[in-house]
């Protein structure tokens, strides 16, 4: 029946068939010809979605929208500018550091790389940077907005792996700084070679006044995050503050968004939501019949009858994430590899908070790795750059990341877990 399953998740997939409808389908499809009564198709959906946990992801999917879409994303361009812009390349640190800026607010990879890529992308054209290396880093660096909290990943792991939100976000942290110093370092070896020019001279004075300008956004996470870890409210709850805080900043401070602006975001967050939701609804009965049919446990069993090195075994298990990630969309493959993967890196010894940071960071590289990269796309259309071009310049970033995510699976206490 396994193997049955497999095949028509497949051919759907080859037919271009939605990866929600492709899940469902073929685990319908599987259970039918088992005889399990269809009623539990529908139990399993909604106890899939069934967490009160899940409430932050169309939350905080909403507050990013209303960030991206203001002028929130503009002035912390314009404020990592006046920290990085008087270095030879300095635009190119300035996409690194704003992207992690926006991370900190939007928990979407697809977001982060938007809302750089459209403020950035006509002066580094005017500055005379390469646009499709220009492009690939606003891709790349879009990448650090599942890592750095907030983070609708790591709200759904959490969900699936029954793992605390908040420790979560809080180890996240690191491993997001870490991805953004790589990509830094690889782009001011890329403005040396190129010689890049320098962009803002450093100031206090545009520091300053830049921070000024900044900090109704730069305040959005310290609010989300001091709030969680102080724990005055739960995720769930700073994901509604989170909304609130946006449209206060948004209508009445920068007065950059009107109604019906805030009415086009909540429709565009409408459907990103009931998309992604059905994807974990038909995702949730493919992890209930793996397991029914014990599937998880023998994958785990073959894998260690291949070697008994743990170091050896996670590597394949990195390779398996990174796999997947060129394939399926992340919320997808998580909620398929999770229930499968888990049991095995448990029997090795690793904590499932350390293995979410690893399927976390392993999956946002997939936003990059074609042909689902869906920073890819986000950044060929702010750019009007063919996916081609931006693709061939994607390699030295996608190796740096590559590079962090081995740093997070094999120096777990240098990459923000600290094992309690």
């Amino acid at each position: 029946m396994t193997a049955l399953l497999l095949l028509l998740f497949l051919l759907f997939m080859l037919l271009g068939v939605p990866i929600a409808l492709a899940i469902g389908a073929s685990t319908l499809v599987a259970l039918n010809a088992q005889g399990v009564p269809l009623m539990v198709v529908t139990q399993q959906m909604f106890q899939g979605i069934n967490s009160f946990a899940l409430v932050a992801v169309p939350m905080f999917i909403l507050a990013g929208d209303l960030m991206a879409q203001g002028k929130v994303s503009e002035k912390l361009v314009d404020f990592a500018d006046s920290l990085f812009g008087f270095l030879k390349g300095g635009l190119s640190i300035v996409s690194v550091g704003a992207g992690m800026f926006f991370a900190a607010i939007s928990g979407s990879g697809a977001a982060t790389t938007a809302a750089v890529g459209s403020s950035l992308v006509p002066e580094l054209r005017k500055k005379g940077y390469e646009p499709a290396s220009a492009a690939s880093l606003i891709a790349a660096s879009g990448t650090i907005g599942v890592v750095i909290p907030p983070s609708v990943p790591m709200i759904i792991y959490a969900v699936i792996a029954q793992q605390s939100v908040s420790t979560l976000f809080l180890s996240g942290i690191l491993p997001g700084i870490a991805m953004g110093l790589g990509l830094s370092a690889i782009a001011i070896v890329q403005a040396y070679r190129r010689n890049y020019p320098r962009g803002t001279a450093l100031s206090a004075a545009t520091i300053w006044r830049t921070f000024k300008s900044a900090s109704w956004g730069l305040m959005t996470p310290v609010i989300i995050l001091g709030g969680i870890f102080s724990g005055v409210f739960t995720p769930s709850e700073a994901a509604v503050i989170a909304v609130n805080y946006a449209l206060l900043v948004s209508l009445f401070v920068y007065r950059d968004l009107g109604l019906k602006d805030v009415y086009r975001i909540l429709i565009r967050s409408a459907i990103t939501t009931s998309v992604i939701m059905l994807v974990i609804a038909t995702s949730a009965v493919l992890s209930w019949t793996l397991s029914s049919w014990q599937v998880p446990g023998a994958i785990a069993q073959a894998v260690l009858s291949l070697s008994t090195n743990p170091l050896v075994i996670m590597l394949l298990v990195v390779a398996v994430i990174l796999l997947t990630g060129v394939f399926i969309e992340t919320a997808s493959a998580l909620i398929i590899l999770t229930p499968v993967l888990l049991p095995l890196v448990t029997q090795l010894g690793i904590d499932p908070i350390h293995f979410g940071l690893i399927i976390v960071v392993g999956l946002a590289i997939g936003m990059i790795t074609p042909p689902v990269a869906i920073n890819l796309y986000v950044a060929s259309s702010v750019t009007q750059l063919p996916l081609e071009r931006i693709t061939r310049a994607i390699l030295p970033y996608l190796l740096g990341l590559i590079a962090v995510l081995l740093l997070v699976v094999y120096v777990p206490i240098l990459a923000g877990w600290s094992g309690s």
